[in-house]
C-alpha cells in the first residue's frame, strides 16, 4: 500500500550544483559559439492534441494550466520575451499519419533552434526525422527502451527530456482506486493500443501484479474509436463492483470529456493519470506534475548546452487530486486518510 504518502517514486534529477554549472557553461557558450543574443530563436512544438483543444488554445480557460502556457511563462521568467527574442510555433499531428508527416515537414522547414514534443508518439516520429535539431520531450515513457536516448544519465545525440511515470505507476493507481472505492472487485484498464505505451502493457504488468495480491480481477478495455467510448464504458459497467483505470494515453486525453461523462453516467469510479481529467469532472487523478519542467532545458539549449549532455529527468513531484462532488455523485464515502494525502480537493 502507499501508506501516508502519495509520492512513491524517487526522481532522477539534476542536482542544483550541476544545474548551476550547466547554466553557467551555457551562458559562456552563448558567446563562444558566436551566437547573437538579439537573434529571435524559434521554439517549435509538436503536439498530439488538435489545435482547437482547450489545452492548446491559449485563449481558452483550460489553457492556463497547459504545458505550452507553462513553458512560455517559464521562458519569460528566464528572459525570453515572445516576439522579442523568441518565437513559438506549434503544429499538431492529430488526424493520422498524413497529418503527422505534414506537421513534421512544416516544423523542419522553420529551422527551429529546439523542438518540444508532447508525447512518446511525437518524439518517435521526430527522432526519425532529424538527428541534428535538439529535441526535448515534455513527457515520454521508457525513453531508453524506445531508443530516444542511450541512457537516462547520458542521453547522447540530440534528444533529452522528461519521463512522466514508471511502469510501477499502474499498481499505485489501483491502490488509490481501491482506497476510494473499497468495494470494487473488478478493474477495467482503458487505453488505445495504438497510442498507449507498449500498446498498454507498459502499465498492465504492475496493475495485474497488484490485483493478484488483492483479489481484484483485471480486464483490459482497449478502444481506438472515439464514437465507441460511451458504449465501451457502458458495457464494462454492466457487471457489479467495477472500477476503471485510464492509462497515460494521448487518445484518452483528447477524448477526456467524453470518457469522464460516460464514467459518471454509468457510475464507474475511475482514476486518471493527469489533472486534465479532473478539470472536466473526473473522480480522481494521480500523476506527475508536468507543467513547469520544460523551460529549464529549452533555456539551457538555447544558450548553448547540447541536448545530449542534459540527463533525462523523472518527475520531481506526484500529485493526487480528488473531486469530492464526483465522489458524492457516485455514493463514495472517501476515507479521511485518503483526503488528507490529497494535494488538491475539488468541491
Amino acid at each position: 500500500m502507499i501508506g501516508q504518502s502519495a509520492r512513491p517514486l524517487a526522481p532522477v534529477a539534476v542536482d542544483r550544483r550541476n544545474f548551476i554549472r550547466l547554466a553557467g557553461a551555457s551562458a559562456a557558450g552563448w558567446f563562444a559559439l558566436g551566437a547573437s543574443p538579439d537573434r529571435v530563436r524559434v521554439v517549435a512544438s509538436l503536439i498530439g492534441l488538435p489545435l482547437g483543444d482547450p489545452l492548446t488554445n491559449r485563449s481558452a480557460p483550460e489553457s492556463a494550466t497547459s504545458r505550452l502556457s507553462a513553458l512560455i511563462q517559464g521562458m519569460t521568467e528566464r528572459g525570453w520575451v515572445e516576439g522579442v527574442n523568441v518565437r513559438y510555433e506549434t503544429r499538431s499531428s492529430f488526424g493520422g499519419p498524413a497529418q503527422q508527416e505534414a506537421a513534421i515537414r512544416e516544423i523542419l522547414a522553420l529551422k527551429p533552434d529546439v523542438i518540444l514534443t508532447s508525447s512518446t508518439i511525437e518524439t518517435a516520429a521526430l527522432t526519425a526525422a532529424t538527428k541534428t535539431i535538439p529535441i526535448v520531450f515534455a513527457t515520454a515513457n521508457d525513453p531508453v527502451g524506445n531508443g530516444f536516448v542511450e541512457s537516462l544519465a547520458r542521453p547522447g545525440g540530440n534528444v533529452t527530456g522528461f519521463t512522466n511515470s514508471t511502469a510501477e505507476m499502474g499498481g499505485k493507481w489501483l491502490q488509490l482506486l481501491r482506497e476510494a472505492a473499497p468495494a470494487i472487485e473488478r478493474v477495467g484498464v482503458l487505453f488505445n493500443p495504438e497510442t498507449a505505451p507498449r500498446a498498454g502493457r507498459f502499465f498492465l504488468d504492475s496493475i495485474e501484479s497488484e490485483a493478484a495480491s488483492t483479489g481484484v480481477t483485471v480486464t483490459p478495455v482497449p478502444i481506438n474509436d472515439a464514437t465507441g467510448i460511451d458504449q465501451t464504458i457502458r458495457g464494462y459497467a454492466g457487471a457489479p463492483a467495477g472500477g476503471m483505470i485510464a492509462l497515460v494515453d494521448s487518445f484518452l486525453v483528447i477524448n477526456r470529456r467524453a470518457i469522464v461523462t460516460a464514467a459518471a453516467q454509468h457510475r464507474v469510479p475511475a482514476i486518471y493519470p493527469f489533472h486534465y481529467f479532473i478539470d472536466v469532472g473526473g473522480l480522481m487523478s494521480y500523476g506527475a506534475s508536468l507543467e513547469v519542467r520544460s523551460a529549464d532545458y529549452v533555456d539551457l539549449i538555447l544558450r548553448g548546452t547540447r541536448a545530449g549532455d542534459l540527463p533525462v529527468q523523472s518527475p520531481r513531484k506526484y500529485e493526487l487530486l480528488i473531486n469530492r462532488k464526483a465522489a458524492d455523485a457516485l455514493g463514495l464515502k472517501l476515507p479521511a486518510t485518503l483526503l488528507a494525502r490529497a494535494d488538491e480537493i475539488r468541491e
